[in-house]
């Protein structure tokens, strides 16, 4: 028989279980912040090359420019892609744990 002072085993696993998830719940807000900090940082200047270089591409260039031009294009796309499939990440509902 369990003393009325002594927690029961239950609710002890109860807490600990609690406390993880507290943690796990932290951790995922820092993942989100960090995640939310990389695609700006990222997709600002991205915006920037991949506006120059379809700026570029619409002047008169030589074949060995044009295809330059277009790589750095064609790879600024890919990045953006990248970078707006990030913004898929969303974060765990918060649920109240008791």
């Amino acid at each position: 028989m369990i003393e009325p002072d002594e927690p029961c085993p239950a609710t002890v696993s109860t807490l600990e279980l609690n406390a993880l998830i507290a943690d796990y719940e932290a951790k995922m807000d820092e993942v989100a912040e960090l995640i939310t900090r990389v695609r700006h940082e990222i997709n600002n200047p991205l915006t920037g090359v991949l506006g120059q270089a379809q700026l570029l591409l619409r002047e008169e260039l030589s074949e060995r420019a044009r295809k330059r031009a277009e790589t750095i294009e064609e790879l600024a796309i890919r990045l953006r892609d990248i970078v707006a499939q990030l913004r898929q990440v969303q974060m765990p509902s918060k649920k109240t744990h008791s």
